[in-house]
């Protein structure tokens, strides 16, 4: 298959592929008599695993490392190791979401002291100033 093929199958760019072999984390496709890539099924397995584990904001190294290991037949260890990976990352994204409704519940209170004539210098410094600041610090030290 050339590249476009492969590319248009994951619905990713044929940039983004090339991206990944310079970077090493795929291995060079064989090349056809005019030169163009020639990937296999096993190159577009391999791409699929690899580009959805950058979907779940897993990082590049890692995502590389664990689709080279399913590719060479040790897809069992891959999979202890995305069970324990989804454990932390959701652990993150939760976190993360509980610091984005602390923060939108903060900016709604803040909308309604402006709503309601407030100057934006004392309803942002006086929260501060009360103490409260530290909400968050304790909401991210969960």
């Amino acid at each position: 298959m050339r590249i476009g093929t492969v590319a248009a199958k994951l619905g990713t760019t044929p940039h983004t592929i090339r991206f990944y072999e310079r970077r090493g984390l795929l291995p060079a496709p064989r090349r056809s008599q005019n030169r163009y890539r020639d990937y296999t099924d096993a190159d577009l397995e391999r791409l699929r695993l690899l580009i959805g584990l950058r979907e779940l904001n897993v990082p590049l190294a890692h995502a590389a490392d664990l689709a080279a290991m399913c590719a060479a037949g040790r897809c069992n260890e891959v999979s202890d190791d995305l069970r324990a990976l989804l454990v932390q990352k959701r652990r993150e994204l939760a976190r993360r979401a509980a610091e984005m409704r602390f923060l939108d519940r903060r900016m709604a209170h803040l909308a309604g002291q402006l709503e309601s004539g407030a100057t934006p210098r004392s309803i942002i410094t006086s929260r501060k100033e009360e103490g409260h600041a530290s909400a968050l610090s304790r909401l991210l030290l969960r």
